[in-house]
């Protein structure tokens, strides 16, 4: 894991240091995750809307779909990301529909919730059913998949029966302590923060409760399941949002551990608690989502 967080924290460094976005991309995707990306089958949607694309193999069950928003600052969206998302789909075991929204800074807030909006209410229209989807994403896709929660709220739009995020942005305007603290342990730091807010969004639209959800109005929203470490640099923010949450009645569970950073369900198999974390995933979607008579309200449950 420690290896694994220098490699990361270096590439991305390397990333920033090129001329402009579209290098730090290739930058980002001149590198691969190991992985066995033969056994799944990936299907590429493109709708007048939004496009993306579905993941699924033997193990996934059609009757429960998830909607996978993934991390990368809202900038990066690298070809290894493919490795994660397979690792999400298979402790999920659901059948997985990876959004491929715009990408800051060419394509600003909200265009990003454009996206997902988008791309929910198509999932809804084709035959999936509101108790049987999910909602999940990690870093800047956590950020959206709680903004998404909120948006469709609002909307009146039927809600999903579990949201899941990890390692959520939970606040673009506050300082927390664990940004310094733990920035030696993890592997994005407080300039790459400030660059991704900077691409994303007017320093204006920092406090606007579908950037930064930290600041929304919570109730009314269904279950929701975060997972973080506490060696990241958001875990403070991830842990107020969860106890602001918790306040205003959301059924939500918060499982945090020890010594672990910013994504680290991305090491899989080759770490104890990135094995733990996603057996955790699937335990609460097979409680919450496929069994969900069954279930006792969500507590907090730190790791």
């Amino acid at each position: 894991m420690e290896l694994g967080t220098q490699f990361l924290k270096r590439e991305f460094a390397i990333a920033f240091t090129r001329r402009d976005v579209q290098d730090a991309r290739r930058h980002l995707d001149s590198f691969c995750v190991r992985s066995l990306m033969s056994e799944v089958n990936i299907t590429e949607i493109v709708q007048e809307k939004f496009r993306g694309n579905w993941f699924s193999d033997w193990n996934a069950e059609t009757r429960v779909t998830a909607l996978y928003l993934h991390g990368g600052g809202y900038s990066f969206y690298p070809m290894g990301y493919a490795h994660f998302i397979k690792l999400i789909m298979r402790a999920v075991k659901s059948r997985t529909f990876a959004l491929d929204y715009p990408l800051s800074p060419e394509h600003r807030f909200p265009a990003q919730l454009n996206s997902a909006l988008n791309a929910y209410r198509w999932l809804l229209e084709n035959e999936t059913s509101s108790d049987h989807l999910i909602v999940a994403g990690d870093s800047a896709g956590g950020n959206l998949a709680l903004a998404l929660l909120l948006a469709a709220r609002d909307a009146k739009m039927p809600l999903p029966a579990l949201t899941i995020a990890l390692s959520p942005a939970t606040d673009f305007d506050g300082e927390y302590p664990s940004i310094v603290t733990n920035q030696g342990f993890d592997w994005i730091d407080k300039q790459m923060l400030q660059q991704w807010k900077d691409w994303f969004c007017e320093p204006t639209e920092y406090r606007n409760p579908l950037v930064s959800p930290v600041w929304a109005d919570l109730s009314g929203l269904p279950p929701i399941y975060i997972q973080a470490g506490r060696a990241e640099i958001l875990y403070d923010s991830i842990q107020v949002f969860a106890a602001r949450a918790r306040e205003q009645g959301v059924d939500i569970i918060f499982d945090s551990w020890e010594d672990m950073n910013h994504d680290f369900q991305i090491f899989g198999p080759a770490l104890a608690q990135s094995t733990e974390a996603l057996r955790r995933l699937g335990e609460v979607v097979e409680l919450r989502v496929r069994r969900p008579k069954h279930t006792e309200i969500f507590s907090t449950a730190d790791r």
